[in-house]
């Protein structure tokens, strides 16, 4: 949406750049956010970037971070902040820092599936761990600038090794979720978390659903009602039962399916 409003030539790029200057001086804060929205306009680079976003960005959700939704969030503004502080050095600043989270996601992408076999455009095959190197590549080859996605490789490293590689290093730092993003995940009633801390939120979306509901707790508290139907029922007068033809067997079938 932000390519197609600038080709339409409804907005300047440069008032969504990431400008620090114009950040601290005129206090243009919606520069920290809106610099990550705009992929550049429309051309190959930019259908690529789409590319790696719906395939790349859609198969960690889907794998490594499958019910846990938090998590994921939180792997994007961490990502986030830290090009923001990275950027915040003069030599490695750049305007649009979206460029630089799409090859974030690409960097944790071949992290997480290192063996996984890829093909660039059909003429080159080459194993997942390789793939933001061969992105890289590709930038250099097209004449794109590389810097972004150096800062991406650099934002993608840096999560991966404070979430995964430090923690089987048996780093005593353990670098998790926020309560505040679980909190949020769980108000807007969005994705699942298996170890979620808090519960929906009761007036949100109903697609979210809280540790215990996943652990079975609704299932429990029913099948706690259908035993004790069961134990009332077994435990009823043999003169209730006898009552009319067939109530005894109507009785058993009714416990054995309920």
């Amino acid at each position: 949406m932000t390519t197609a409003a600038y080709y339409l030539q409804l907005y300047d790029a440069w008032n969504i750049a990431l400008d620090y200057g114009q950040v601290f001086k005129r206090l243009q804060v919606w520069r920290l956010f809106t610099s990550f929205f705009f992929l550049g306009p429309f051309s190959l680079p930019f259908a690529i970037r789409l590319i790696m976003i719906a395939k790349y960005g859609v198969s960690l959700e889907r794998g490594p971070f499958d019910k846990r939704t938090a998590d994921y969030v939180w792997m994007f503004i961490f990502g986030a902040f830290s090009l923001l502080v990275i950027a915040a050095v003069p030599i490695l600043w750049f305007p649009f820092l979206g460029i630089s989270l799409v090859y974030m996601i690409a960097y944790v992408w071949s992290r997480e599936f290192p063996n996984a076999r890829i093909n660039i455009y059909g003429v080159v095959s080459l194993k997942g761990f390789y793939l933001p190197w061969a992105l890289l590549g590709l930038d250099l080859i097209f004449g794109n600038p590389i810097k972004p996605a150096i800062l991406g490789m650099l934002a993608g490293h840096l999560y991966y090794f404070l979430t995964v590689l430090h923690p089987l290093a048996g780093g005593k730092f353990k670098f998790k979720t926020p309560l505040w993003v679980h909190k949020i995940v769980a108000y807007w009633g969005e994705g699942t978390q298996i170890n979620a801390p808090v519960q929906s939120h009761p007036s949100a979306g109903i697609v979210f659903k809280g540790r215990s509901h996943r652990l079975g707790g609704t299932q429990t508290t029913a099948r706690s009602t259908t035993e004790q139907t069961e134990r009332n029922a077994s435990t009823s007068s043999p003169q209730s039962q006898s009552q009319g033809d067939g109530v005894a067997f109507r009785g058993k079938s009714y416990r054995l399916n309920g």
